[in-house]
């Protein structure tokens, strides 16, 4: 599998594990979803919250790749969250709405990324303002596991709320080689 099909694969599965967790979160009451829970932002509620800053972040840095992608504009116009547990919705059915909109607006953007784009470097600022310059690849690959780790948690955290949310494994979306 090339490198761009494997960003599009992620891309596939964020979307797909995303709606899964948040089904299920939204199955829950809110006193449920608020609940302490000892995991690194607190709750369900912060977890999710905390994967979609994140994912807000990285989304702005990504449109500033010399590239200049298209599907990245609706990000810029969004205000930058200035630390990693910034609330940015007080309930779970307005972080539902904002999520569907950043998992699309992921995967046209991993539609658009060309071959040549991934061995650049990307220039950027993180949330404490220093400045560094990375691989391009290799930070998509960082935002795809980024996404992965905490939506581990949000899963464990469904589970301890009594939560089943089924199979979250990628080698669900993999073509089987066989078949191809």
């Amino acid at each position: 599998m090339s490198r761009i099909a494997h960003i599009s694969l992620m891309a596939e599965y964020n979307e797909w594990m995303n709606g899964k967790v948040y089904k299920a979160a939204l199955s829950l009451p809110g006193e449920a979803l608020m609940a302490e829970r000892q995991a690194f932002f607190g709750s369900l509620f912060g977890t999710l919250n905390h994967l979609a800053v994140g994912d807000t972040l990285w989304l702005k840095r990504f449109a500033s790749h010399p590239a200049h992608y298209p599907a990245l504009g609706p990000v810029c116009k969004l205000p930058t969250p200035t630390s990693l547990d910034q609330l940015l919705y007080s309930d779970i059915h307005s972080l539902a709405t904002y999520r569907r909109a950043l998992d699309q607006l992921i995967l046209s953007w991993a539609r658009s990324i060309r071959e040549a784009e991934l061995d650049l470097p990307l220039r950027y600022s993180n949330t404490q303002g220093v400045v560094t310059e990375r691989n391009f690849f290799s930070l998509i690959m960082h935002f795809f596991n980024h996404q992965t780790h905490h939506r581990g948690q949000a899963s464990t955290l469904l589970s301890q709320a009594q939560v089943d949310i089924g199979v979250t494994d990628l080698l669900a979306l993999i073509p089987d080689a066989a078949q191809s």
